[in-house]
């Protein structure tokens, strides 16, 4: 798998959840694909609850920024250093980095991402 493919799936993963485009978003997706995000929590069927995920994320969100800091591919996956910065629904901002670690599957779509960062933090930062 070339690495422009992975870096151009990488880069729809971050726009379309910068957009809160829900749709857009698990178009990027296997149809069996997992989320840990972050890892500890339990996994998340990427597909099938994208719905919810985003309406979580508008409901504490009026704006989502997110850089791609640092991107590293090797094989068929890439790991991703990142910063967050989110305007809560409290008009309060928050920022938070994090890593997250993108396998792909053959059939060129994610299969799994792992985030490593404290979305506790970055909720308590925005909290009215």
């Amino acid at each position: 798998m070339s690495p422009e493919l992975i870096q151009k799936l990488v880069k729809s993963y971050f726009s379309s959840l910068q957009m809160m485009d829900a749709a857009g978003w698990a178009e990027n997706f296997t149809e069996d694909a997992v989320i840990y995000d972050p890892v500890g929590n339990p996994p998340s069927k990427a597909r099938e609850n994208a719905q919810a995920f985003f309406g979580l994320l508008s409901m504490a969100f009026e704006k989502l920024e997110l850089s791609q800091d640092n991107v590293f591919i090797a094989g068929n996956g890439a790991a991703v250093k990142w910063t967050m910065r989110g305007l809560g629904k409290s008009g309060k901002q928050g920022i938070t980095e994090g890593i997250s670690v993108f396998e792909i599957h053959e059939s060129r779509k994610i299969q799994q991402v792992s985030s490593y960062w404290d979305d506790a933090a970055m909720m308590a930062q925005i909290k009215g």
